[in-house]
């Protein structure tokens, strides 16, 4: 007899119990983006619709797009920094799927813009929520998607944006052996690292491809998930020599 257990799963996931938070922007010309890129370029292929160019007319709707590998909420994979590092097609399906940590700084990086994460904010997490688990995907909430402009310019232009301090990615990997992570800003490390003379390639986002994770960047409503006990899921192409694309990624957690 066929085993439904999983179909009964489903069924308990989607119901008032749970909640389903996308941690995705939409994708458009408008998507906060790194400054380095150009929006989002969309071609009308083929339509349906009334005064269509007759070579352009069919029974569908189809859309040529035209985004750059990085743009919005994505998925970087090693090979964005590490020429032999794995290309998209070669992530596993089962690194689609991590427990999903939110390390709450919000509070910090409002009073500080340039605030970065360091391996003492870990442990005081864990001091009051437990041991992060292996292979997590470990968010860092600055709440900075709410940021009209992810670089948050001063005066003089000068990007100001929180982000991670390597030394804690390290900690993550060779001490919890988590399996990815992931950030509202455009860029792992804080603002006033990659705008550094001869930063680049920037040590975190070094770091962490390096060592074959994966990472997410543009996130965004990780203030609606909790700081444990959630699952995200993440969704790209399994693309050829990909370095990385947009992404959609989503949580659900237990509502108590």
């Amino acid at each position: 007899m066929a085993n439904l257990t999983l179909w009964e799963q489903i069924k308990e996931l989607k119901s008032p119990k749970y909640k389903w938070v996308d941690l995705t922007h939409e994708l458009s010309p408008e998507t906060p983006h790194w400054f380095g890129f150009k929006p989002l370029q969309a071609d009308l292929l083929f339509d349906y619709a009334e005064g269509t160019p007759e070579d352009m007319m069919a029974p569908m709707r189809c859309i040529q797009y035209s985004v750059a590998s990085q743009y919005g909420t994505h998925t970087d994979v090693p090979r964005h920094f590490w020429g032999s590092g794995r290309d998209m097609s070669a992530i596993t399906v089962q690194e689609l799927m991590y427990p999903l940590v939110v390390i709450d700084k919000s509070a910090e990086c409002a009073a500080n813009p340039d605030f970065m994460l360091t391996v003492d904010d870990l442990k005081a997490w864990e001091a009051q929520y437990g041991r992060i688990p292996e292979g997590a995907f470990v968010a860092f909430r600055s709440d900075w998607y709410k940021k009209p402009n992810l670089d948050n310019p001063d005066e003089n232009g000068v990007p100001h944006y929180p982000g991670w301090d390597k030394a804690a990615i390290q900690w993550l990997v060779e001490e919890r052996n988590i399996g990815a992570i992931g950030h509202e800003p455009a860029d792992t490390d804080p603002g006033f690292v990659t705008t550094k003379e001869g930063a680049y390639p920037y040590p975190g986002e070094q770091y962490i491809l390096q060592v074959d994770r994966i990472q997410i960047e543009v996130m965004r409503n990780l203030d609606q998930v909790p700081p444990v006990g959630s699952l995200i899921v993440i969704g790209f192409p399994k693309l050829k020599d990909g370095t990385g694309f947009p992404t959609r990624c989503f949580a659900f957690c237990r509502v108590d």
